[in-house]
């Protein structure tokens, strides 16, 4: 057995930018019809997950909407110039080496963020990563290029729902979150205080105003990837 967990946010923990508003962005950069519009209304959810007031359901109906008119093959092209143009140049030295760090010593790693797996399952192989937990997506079939239904499925990871995904995929490798001698979570955000609360390592990683503060109270880590 691995001796220790460590679980990652994404946006804004190990980019320095959040990878759904910055996919929106991209694809009003393409002139793409009501693009620039939705990149708008992205942005405005996005404050409201900063607030900690986001409606999860309202934003995936609409976030994810966009991806059921277009065919996987155009998709998948579009992700190929996001990721060239956009996220790769967006991984710093300082995120890779916290990653590689714990690879390295042989602990069971995962990405845990509430951004659908479309977008960041890339992004993940891009870091080194072997196992992601994000929004997962309808699709019209079984086949790996069938088209996305617009809709999300299971459990969103978000705020406690990270909680239970972790320990659903932890279980399907016969493992349980007691198991680690030390499980660590890096986040940025206070809408993850459930998870954070639930290792025995939490790390406030590039943390906002409230889980700063929250953070000094409690004599948690405070990471700064991007200073």
């Amino acid at each position: 057995m691995r001796r220790n967990l460590a679980l990652f946010d994404l946006d804004h923990t190990l980019l320095p930018l959040d990878s759904d508003q910055a996919w929106a962005h991209f694809i009003a950069g393409l002139g793409i019809e009501g693009a620039a519009r939705h990149a708008e209304d992205i942005d405005g959810y996005y404050r409201q997950y900063v607030a900690g007031t986001l409606d999860m359901t309202a934003y995936l109906n609409y976030t994810l909407a966009p991806l059921a008119r277009h065919s996987r093959e155009q998709l998948d092209a579009w992700h190929a110039r996001f990721m060239r143009d956009v996220i790769t140049p967006a991984i710093l030295p300082a995120a890779r080496e916290l990653v590689q760090g714990h690879i390295a010593a042989g602990d069971l790693c995962c990405i845990v963020t509430a951004t659908n797996v479309f977008i960041t399952a890339p992004i993940g192989k891009a870091l080194g990563f072997e196992h992601l937990l994000g929004i997962e997506l309808g699709t019209e079939g079984d086949d790996p290029l069938a088209r996305f239904t617009g809709a999300s499925v299971g459990v969103p990871t978000f705020r406690e729902g990270k909680i239970a995904r972790t320990e659903s995929w932890l279980a399907s490798l016969g493992y349980r979150l007691q198991d680690f001698a030390q499980s660590r979570f890096y986040s940025d955000s206070i809408n993850d205080l459930p998870l954070l609360e639930r290792v025995t390592h939490p790390v406030a990683t590039n943390p906002d105003p409230r889980l700063h503060a929250i953070a000094t109270e409690r004599g948690w880590p405070v990471l700064e990837l991007f200073t």
